[in-house]
C-alpha cells in the first residue's frame, strides 16, 4: 500500500454499527496476569512493526496494543500483516499523523479492532480509548471537546468491570512527556482523573519512549517507539 491519502474523518470510530463493548480472546489458563505489548509511533516503519511482532511471540504477550502515528510517511503495506501472520491480537487507535477514516479501513481489512470512541473486554480487563491529537498537525485532527466525548463515549461500555486500561495517543497536561516542551491533553488529564483506569498506555512523545509515572491511582506509560511490555 502506498502513502495512504486523507480520507473523510470519521471521529468517532468503525462507520458500521457495533456495540460500545465487545468481549475478545480465549481464556488465559492459568495465567494471573495478562501481557501486554504497547507500542506507538512508527510513522508506517514496516520493519519495525515485524521487530514488534516477533518480540509479541517471543515474549508470548497476550495482546498488542498500538497507540497511533501507525501510519505516516513511508510504505504502509505491512504494518498489521506481521501481527496477522503470527494470529496476535490487535488494538489500535490513530494518532495526529492518521486519519480517522484510514484507521477505520486499515482495521477492517486485517480484523484487529480499532477503538477509538469504542471499548473492549478481554478476561475481565476493560480496555477503552481515543485517538488524535488537539493541536498537533496531521490528518488526526481533533478538538479537545471532541477527544474527552470520544473517551466517554468509550468508557459508558465498561460499567461493572474492575480493571481499566485506557489507550491514547495524546500525554495528559501535566506529565513528566512535557520535559519535550510540548503541553499535553487537558482531556485526557480530566478523563483519568475521572475514569481512574489503573493504567494509561499512550505514545506521541518519541523521545519519552518507556517514561513511567502515577496520576493519582493510574499507572501512565508512554510506550512511543521503542514499545514496552506491560502487564496487568
Amino acid at each position: 500500500m502506498k502513502k495512504i491519502l486523507a480520507a473523510n474523518k470519521s471521529r468517532f470510530g468503525p462507520p458500521f454499527s457495533a456495540p460500545a463493548t465487545r468481549p475478545i480472546g480465549a481464556a488465559l489458563i492459568g495465567r494471573k496476569k495478562m501481557r501486554i505489548l504497547a507500542a506507538g509511533d512508527i510513522h508506517g516503519d514496516s520493519r519495525r512493526f515485524k521487530k514488534l511482532a516477533e518480540q509479541a511471540q517471543r515474549e508470548n504477550v497476550d495482546l498488542v496494543i498500538l497507540c497511533g502515528d501507525n501510519l505516516g510517511w513511508f510504505e504502509t503495506k505491512d504494518i498489521i500483516k506481521p501481527f496477522k501472520d503470527r494470529r496476535q491480537k490487535v488494538l489500535l487507535i490513530p494518532g495526529n499523523w492518521d486519519s480517522f477514516a484510514t484507521t477505520d479501513m486499515i482495521a477492517q481489512l486485517y480484523g484487529v479492532r480499532n477503538i477509538h470512541g469504542y471499548s473492549v473486554r478481554y478476561e475481565g480487563i476493560g480496555f477503552f480509548g481515543a485517538g488524535g491529537a488537539p493541536g498537533s498537525p496531521g490528518e488526526g485532527q481533533i478538538s479537545e471537546r471532541e477527544l474527552m466525548e470520544t473517551l466517554e463515549k468509550a468508557y459508558s461500555g465498561l460499567k461493572g468491570i474492575e480493571k481499566k486500561v485506557m489507550i491514547t495517543h495524546m500525554h495528559p497536561r501535566g506529565s513528566k512527556s512535557e520535559f519535550s516542551g510540548f503541553d499535553g491533553s487537558e482531556s485526557v488529564r480530566k478523563a483519568v482523573e475521572k475514569f481512574k483506569p489503573n493504567v494509561l498506555i499512550h505514545g506521541h512523545i518519541h523521545e519519552a519512549s518507556g517514561m513511567e509515572e502515577n496520576i493519582g491511582g493510574t499507572r501512565v506509560v508512554n510506550v512511543a517507539r521503542a514499545g514496552k511490555i506491560i502487564e496487568i
